[in-house]
């Protein structure tokens, strides 16, 4: 089992740039299809983007689609969500999480198996 720690969130103007990166312990990382998920205040826990363990599969919400790059480095046991053009209805905790199990179901929680402990990404207009 992995475990998953974030950083890189911060608070940035509309029209700003963010890179997220999410570190994973364990020497599995390489087979872990992994996905970028947020919540904002008052609302559910939401899909945000996904990469196949392999990288071959990437997967986006619509709402950040041609915003947001997911990426990983399995040398380095981290994936990344590069996030451009920030708006303020970003504003929420981002969670990075894993999937052992290759699920297609990649936009739901439910899928995925570890947890990071989120970092907060605050885009101000």
């Amino acid at each position: 089992q992995v475990r998953l720690v974030e950083s890189g969130g911060g608070l940035v103007q509309a029209g700003d740039s963010l890179r997220l990166s999410c570190a994973a312990s364990g020497r599995t990382f390489s087979r872990y299809s992994m996905g970028w998920f947020r919540q904002a205040p008052g609302k559910e826990r939401e899909f945000v983007a996904a990469i196949w363990w392999s990288g071959t599969n990437i997967y986006y919400a619509d709402s950040i689609k041609g915003r947001f790059t997911i990426s990983r480095d399995n040398a380095k046991n981290t994936v990344y969500l590069q996030m451009n053009s920030l708006k303020p209805e970003d504003t929420a905790v981002y969670y990075c999480a894993a999937d052992a199990g290759a699920s297609t179901l990649y936009w739901r929680t439910q899928s995925y198996e570890t947890w990071g402990q989120g970092t907060q990404v605050t885009v101000s207009s």
